[in-house]
């Protein structure tokens, strides 16, 4: 088994900003299937099921895909990671679940907001636990100030889009007739969990890689285990609610899939370079810069910039910046 050379900070990271571009984008192909179908879940199955077709055509025709492929096994029979490693794909099923049930309730604001702090927060545990590849990474003073940091930068990017939420909150709750706060604590406990739970399935993808010797075999049982669980899911929605709408002719629909694959195979490449936590804040300034970038590009209708968006985004990176850097012992103490 070969181990790729661990990545340089000043490479891994603009590779983890770069992964997270492609996570806005998926989300606004997946958002247009699911309105266009009448059902998030189904967007959801088709999403991951196009990235299941990709990456098994990547893993037959790419020699180390094939490689990769034949290790999986062996890998799993031998245990030489926990077999439930596995199931990550299962937790992104999970945050597409909590996405699809949440966003509508909460707005987009809240759900990122929500995400990320869930993120960031297990980033930490994750390095100091030393699940991912990298090993355990020590708590120091100056990354939970960067995370601080970086949770209240997303927190100012969002915030202009606050108000939508609240107003699409508070529809929901005149439409149910239920106005207390409580009502919303599931809503909003789903998806800081499965936040969570996204650090753990970097960890998860990053040690198989490790064993895989490619990132493409991890992707692959990726998608195989998220897929699965989301038929499953789907199906018993259909059994009670009945089907989508037919699928759209247009072919830009299906591209949330391979998306997908480009922000799951970097992040599980990523981590045992950079750790859990650097690749996961890499991620959150590449899809807050992402979603700037749609916004002014390709706006939907009523999107409008702020300053608090711009000045959110550049927070959010020198956060990063804070978290990341090699400070010298002792400069941050009295």
């Amino acid at each position: 088994m070969t181990h790729a050379p661990r990545l340089p900070l000043a490479v891994g990271l603009p590779m983890a900003v770069a992964s997270g571009l492609a996570i806005p984008v998926q989300g606004r192909i997946n958002g247009a299937l699911g309105a266009r179908l009448g059902d998030g879940i189904a967007a959801a199955v088709v999403s991951f099921s196009t990235g299941l077709i990709v990456m098994v055509v990547v893993s037959l025709l790419a020699p180390r895909g094939r490689a990769g492929l034949a290790r999986i096994l062996p890998a799993l029979r031998e245990r030489r990671f926990p077999p439930y490693y596995a199931l990550a794909g299962g937790i992104g099923a999970f945050f597409v679940f909590a996405q699809s049930f949440t966003v509508g309730l909460l707005g987009i604001a809240l759900f990122t907001v929500a995400t990320v702090t869930g993120q960031t927060l297990s980033g930490l545990l994750v390095d100091r636990l030393g699940i991912g590849p990298a090993g355990k990474k020590s708590v120091t003073g100056i990354r939970v100030i960067g995370c601080i940091l970086t949770i209240a930068a997303v927190a100012w990017a969002v915030s202009p889009r606050f108000a939508g939420g609240a107003a699409s909150a508070a529809g929901s709750a005149a439409a149910g007739g239920v106005a207390d706060p409580a009502s919303l604590l599931l809503p909003v406990i789903l998806p800081v969990l499965a936040g969570f739970l996204m650090s753990f399935q970097q960890a998860m993808n990053g040690t198989a890689t490790v064993h895989y010797g490619t990132p493409i075999a991890a992707t692959l049982v990726n998608f195989i285990a998220g897929t699965c669980v989301l038929w499953v899911a789907w199906s018993i929605k259909v059994a009670v609610a009945g089907p989508a709408n037919p699928l759209p002719a247009e072919w830009w629909y299906y591209l949330g899939g391979p998306m997908g694959c480009v922000f799951i195979g970097l992040g599980a490449l990523l981590v045992r370079s950079l750790g859990v936590l650097v690749t996961g804040l890499g991620m959150i300034a590449g899809q807050l810069l992402g979603s700037l970038g749609l916004d002014l590009l390709a706006p939907t209708p009523g999107t409008v910039v702020e300053a608090a968006t711009v000045l959110g985004t550049l927070l959010t990176l020198a956060s990063i910046v804070v978290a990341t850097l090699p400070w010298p012992r002792g400069a941050f103490r009295r």
